[in-house]
C-alpha cells in the first residue's frame, strides 16, 4: 500500500545534502591561522570546543574567541564559514531531488552543528534558498543533539507539525533510530540513489 506523502521533509546536512571533508576544513583553517592542521584539530576537537558549540553550551562569539586564542590569531565568522564551504561538496543530483521535494511539501534541515553553520549552508546549498529560509535548525541553537529525543521535539515545535507527518533523513542510523523513537518517519540516506529510493517509498517526488 502506498504511503501518504509527509507534510514536512527534514534533512540532515552533512552526509545527506552535502558531503563534509574534515581534513579539508582543518587545512583551510590552518592556512588562515598560519599553523599546522593538527593544531587546528587539537584546538577544535581534542579540546572539546567544537562539541560544546554544537551542543549550545557556548555561543558563537565565545566559540570564535576561544578558537582564536588557541590558534594565536583571529577567526571571524566569515573565515569560519569559508572553511566550512571549502570542506563541503554538493552532488547536483541531490540538490535536484531536494528542490523537487520542496515544490511539493515544506522542507527543513536538522543538523548537529553550531548555530553559525546555518549561515554556511546558505553558500553551500544556495539553490535550496529561499525554501529553507527560517527552516534550518542546528543543535547548537536547540541545545540538544541528535539522536536525543529533545532535539526532535524542539524541531517539531518549531515547525508546528506532528511527528507522524514528518519524514526525517539522515546518513547515520543512530539518528534515524532516535527520530523513530520520537515518533517521526525516518530513513537512512547517503547519496542521490538512496535518497531517490526513499523519497519514492514515501510518495515523493
Amino acid at each position: 500500500m502506498r504511503r501518504m506523502p509527509p507534510r514536512l521533509v527534514l534533512f540532515d546536512f552533512d552526509g545527506v545534502l552535502a558531503h563534509y571533508a574534515h581534513d579539508a576544513r582543518l587545512r583551510d583553517l590552518a592556512r588562515v591561522a598560519g599553523c599546522a592542521p593538527a593544531r587546528v584539530g587539537a584546538a577544535l576537537f581534542e579540546s572539546g570546543l567544537e562539541r560544546a558549540y554544537d551542543s549550545g553550551a557556548i555561543d558563537t562569539a565565545s566559540y570564535l574567541q576561544q578558537l582564536g586564542q588557541a590558534l594565536d590569531c583571529t577567526i571571524d565568522e566569515a573565515g569560519w564559514i569559508a572553511s566550512r564551504v571549502a570542506a563541503s561538496r554538493v552532488d547536483p543530483a541531490v540538490l535536484t531531488l531536494a528542490t523537487s521535494v520542496a515544490q511539493r511539501v515544506p522542507i527543513g534541515v536538522l543538523s548537529n552543528n553550531g548555530a553559525l553553520m546555518a549561515e554556511a549552508m546558505r553558500e553551500i546549498v544556495m539553490p535550496l534558498f529561499p525554501a529553507l529560509d527560517g527552516r534550518v535548525l542546528c543543535s547548537g541553537a536547540l541545545r540538544a543533539r541528535k539522536p536525543d529525543r529533545a532535539i526532535f521535539e524542539r524541531a517539531l515545535a518549531h515547525f508546528g507539525v506532528e511527528a507522524r507527518h514528518v519524514l526525517f533523513l539522515d546518513d547515520l542510523f543512530a539518528n534515524v533510530r532516535g527520530a523513530r523513537a520520537a515518533g517521526l518517519q525516518a530513513d537512512t540516506v547517503h547519496d542521490a540513489r538512496s535518497l531517490r529510493r526513499v523519497l519514492r517509498r514515501h510518495g515523493l517526488p
